[in-house]
């Protein structure tokens, strides 16, 4: 049992080794094939190493590397050494991936149109930031001021980091033209949107909440047919003040139109509402299902 507990355990490491060298590929792979070339302007490190490069001529990938080692060192410090634990790799593979892709594609040009660029670094930054995130690693760099100011001050991550991004934007619209700052805040805004989709990817379910006076065969019905679970909640209605139950069952957003199928053969004056949740753990989804 030991052996395999440790087998676990490393294989879920090497899972989120792997899932976290690729994410950062794919974020280098974003930058060279369509932010670089478009000449947008962005948030984060690579935002600042961009400003670098145009005023001292510091290569991007060198400058990353640079400032994430400095970034790790001090997260390192202020956020313990188990923070840096899962940032040190992310600290290393964009910086590198960056370097790689460089060298292996040179002066690869895929569009000229801006808006593609734009549209396209956005989607790729998006997946790759929330690739890195949900296999529960940093990427580092810019992330690690915003969460020392929450730790340390308690401002909110999310305000410090859109003041930093804004704050680096407007350095590098310094030499850049309106236009090209205009689309480097359709950038954020387009990778902010996407790692929160990535973010919710596969977690969202349908919260279904049945009022009826037929409510045992309800309850019957969901859990014979459907195969899913139910909690059966007492309540009083409103108007007449009479004891009654609510049946609530967290279900598949493609069984919806099933449930609401099965409700309305049953007792189509039954009352419903049909919410839907970000995230649900437990038995039957997080964890397998067990009968008795």
């Amino acid at each position: 049992m030991e052996i395999h507990h440790t087998t676990g355990r490393l294989a879920a490491k090497l899972s989120m080794l792997l899932l976290v060298i690729a994410g950062n590929a794919l974020y280098a792979l974003a930058v060279k094939l369509f932010l670089i070339p478009a000449g947008l302007v962005t948030g984060g490190t690579t935002g600042i190493a961009l400003a670098v490069e145009h005023g001292i001529g510091v290569p991007v990938s060198g400058f990353v590397l640079i400032f994430n080692v400095l970034m790790l060192t001090a997260g390192f410090f202020l956020l313990g050494k188990e923070f840096a634990a899962t940032t040190v790799v992310s600290t290393f593979a964009y910086p590198a991936a960056l370097a790689l892709f460089d060298r292996l594609l040179g002066e690869v040009v895929l569009t000229q149109d801006i808006l593609l660029c734009t549209l396209f670094s956005g989607l790729g930054i998006g997946l790759a930031l929330g690739v890195v995130i949900r296999a529960g690693a940093s990427t580092g760099g810019m992330d690690i001021p915003p969460l020392a100011l929450n730790r340390y001050f308690r401002i909110p991550v999310s305000v410090s980091m859109y003041v930093f991004d804004f704050c680096i934007l407007l350095a590098q619209a310094v030499f850049s033209p309106p236009e090209k700052v205009l689309y480097g805040i359709l950038l954020v805004l387009t990778y902010t949107v996407v790692l929160d989709k990535v973010m919710l990817m596969g977690t969202t379910r349908t919260e279904v909440k049945v009022v009826s006076s037929r409510s045992e065969e309800i309850r019957s019905a969901i859990l014979k047919r459907l195969d899913r679970g139910v909690t059966m909640l007492s309540c009083e209605s409103g108007y007449l003040r009479q004891e009654t139950q609510m049946i609530f069952s967290v279900i598949s957003n493609r069984e919806l139109p099933r449930v609401e199928k099965l409700i309305r053969e049953i007792d189509p004056e039954s009352f419903m509402v049909v919410s839907h949740v970000s995230e649900v753990r437990g038995r039957g989804f997080s964890m397998s299902k067990r009968y008795r």
